[in-house]
């Protein structure tokens, strides 16, 4: 296993750490009041620490298909096409070699950015067609990080990949985060079933628990189970997420050319995990803010399309701009 890990910053305050392990965000580095620094993503201090713990996904780019696929199959010109199934009956995250457990090549590296390369071989998982991937990771000005998945594809198939940070804007090791602050720019969502798996229709969040169109605290009014389900993006022009620690003071905004973003609040994170630096984490210790396109899409025709045909690129941007609010 390849342990070298690769630090960028922005040249001031923010910096990150990342592993060819997953394509993976270690650390994320960034300023609250005062100057005061904190790691805002959750995680380990190596690589083992996400070895031994693969089920978390801590940071990683996973893929082919990020989120979930019903019973892991879909219906595909020649036939059904049937996927590694590794959640119960139904496929996660590319399933159970997914990309978040590849060891990426390094294509490049400088003080700014870091750019990771895989081939997916066509069957890989069950997905159709041989595809190349690169993930990167760069500083594009002060408070500015930007990742960029891109996925070339040699025959059809379907890709939706994804980060999955897991944020704390207090700063990893903080405890729970309930009172942090969040805004989605979002009038719809997915209702999901007992499996997690979109019931179909979006609906609308007004007068739900899904309304974040102001900002508002995580556990102001939560569903049974907590957060984990697909918003869909409004896909304006400003920030598809603002997060912010009203303590600290320590924020992000979010923006993408993606059609929806995975809140997840944690739910499932086991008790007793160990974090970095001694910290200890576990459920609602971070969020994960996914942009994606919509979970099961392969078997929603009216869902926006993860269709990448022979010769076509995917193309995944998230920037991250981070503030100190007053």
């Amino acid at each position: 296993m390849d342990t070298q890990v690769f630090t960028i910053s922005d040249g001031a305050d923010c910096s990150a750490v990342l592993s060819p392990y997953g394509a993976r965000l270690m650390q994320l580095w960034a300023p609250g009041r005062g100057g005061v620094l904190a790691d805002i993503v959750l995680g380990h201090d190596d690589v083992q620490g996400y070895l031994d713990h693969p089920g978390t996904y801590f940071g990683a780019t996973c893929g082919r298909y990020a989120n979930r696929i019903a019973g892991g199959r879909f219906d595909w010109p020649g036939g059904v096409v049937q996927l590694d199934c590794n959640e119960g009956v139904n496929h996660l995250h590319g399933g159970a070699r997914g990309f978040d457990k590849r060891v990426w090549q390094v294509l490049r590296a400088d003080a700014r950015g870091v750019t990771f390369g895989l081939h997916s071989p066509d069957g890989e998982m069950g997905f159709p067609g041989d595809l190349d991937v690169e993930a990167r990771y760069e500083f594009t000005g002060p408070a500015r990080l930007q990742i960029e998945m891109t996925a070339r594809a040699a025959a059809d198939t379907v890709v939706n990949l994804v980060n999955h940070a897991y944020f704390n804007m207090a700063g990893q090791g903080s405890g729970v985060v309930d009172s942090q602050l969040l805004q989605i720019d979002a009038d719809r969502y997915l209702p999901v079933d007992a499996a997690l798996l979109p019931l179909g229709a979006p609906a609308d969040v007004a007068g739900t628990p899904f309304d974040f169109r102001e900002l508002r605290e995580l556990d102001a009014d939560v569903p049974a189970g907590g957060f984990d389900h697909n918003f869909c993006l409004n896909g304006g022009v400003g920030p598809a997420v603002v997060a912010v620690d009203p303590v600290s003071g320590r924020g992000l905004r979010l923006f993408t050319n993606q059609p929806g973003v995975q809140l997840y609040t944690g739910s499932y994170l086991p008790e007793g995990l160990p974090g970095k630096a001694g910290a200890v984490t576990g459920a609602r210790a971070g969020f994960t803010l996914e942009t994606q396109v919509w979970p099961d899409g392969p078997n929603h025709a009216d869902y926006p399309s993860a269709v990448v045909v022979a010769g076509g690129v995917y193309r995944h941007e998230m920037e991250f701009a981070f503030f100190v609010a007053d």
